[in-house]
């Protein structure tokens, strides 16, 4: 009969093999590029909406409208939800295989590959569903998360707890770009290339950090007025910032900062480290 540590090192042995897979890595990188062109779309919607008040939805689901709408718009969203999905994959066998000397590290690491692997999952689940001719509304589904949650006991205290998690995750964001940590996960050689994307990793971190930290405080300003209406995810957020003092000229700040983190997660599809 196996013991526990034997079924742990053949989970292992499962893991390493598919992380290792040449054609699942080139998929991968596919996916990193594909995160790229989806912030860069954001980013162009923002500026109009800056600008011009678009009616565009200024996130993913906006994003992937604007791919639909091409003659091969299906076909390339279902190579999108593929390059995502593949992505995910890696990062659940990377989460798995994660070692190191510190226990509270590793499993830290481990958390955050798993919580990345399942955004990029439900970015993939949205693919299809736009590749196949349908639609998602994401603010619609924050505000219905957001009543249901209020409407539980304690509800109002949980969906502030998500609030500032998610507020956190965008201040990883922030720290990442003034640490310029994400330089870890790349292997890029010197030069003027590696200073060009370090400049595009550093304004797109600050970027993103921005836009999620806005998004999370939604959830918590919905918390404190009891109004799920208030928690309407990044394209809210983004709107939210014209009302701001300069509005128009931040959020232009902000759209240019995911502008440059599609730059740069197109760059990691070539300098990932796998």
């Amino acid at each position: 009969m196996d013991t526990g540590e034997d079924a742990s090192e053949r989970a292992k042995d499962a893991a390493r093999s598919t992380r290792d897979s040449p054609a699942l890595r080139r998929t991968a990188r596919i996916g990193f590029a594909v995160l790229g062109v989806l912030h860069i779309l954001i980013g162009a919607i923002a500026v109009s909406v800056a600008v011009g008040g678009d009616a565009r939805t200024a996130d993913q689901g906006g994003a992937m409208q604007q791919l639909r709408q091409n003659a091969i718009g299906g076909l390339v969203l279902l190579i999108v939800a593929l390059a995502l999905a593949a992505l995910a994959v890696w990062r659940i066998a990377d989460a798995f295989l994660t070692s190191g000397p510190g226990g509270t590290t590793r499993w830290g690491r481990r958390i955050k590959n798993l919580g990345v692997a399942a955004a990029y999952l439900v970015l993939a689940g949205t693919a299809i569903v736009y590749a196949v001719g349908g639609r998602t509304d994401a603010s619609q589904s924050s505000q219905t998360l957001s009543s249901r949650i209020l409407s539980a006991p304690g509800g109002g205290i949980l969906l502030t707890v998500i609030g500032l998690a998610v507020a956190a995750i965008g201040g990883g964001f922030i720290v990442g770009a003034i640490t310029r940590s994400f330089t870890k996960e790349l292997r890029v050689p010197r030069g003027t290339r590696k200073a060009a994307i370090e400049v595009f990793g550093v304004v797109g971190y600050l970027g993103k950090g921005v836009a999620v930290v806005v998004t999370g405080l939604l959830f918590v300003i919905a918390s404190i007025t009891r109004d799920p209406h208030k928690a309407a995810g990044l394209d809210a957020a983004l709107r939210d910032i014209t009302a701001l003092p300069f509005g128009p000229v931040l959020l232009c700040a902000v759209a240019a900062g995911l502008v440059a983190y599609g730059v740069f997660c197109i760059a990691r599809a070539w300098y990932e480290r796998m």
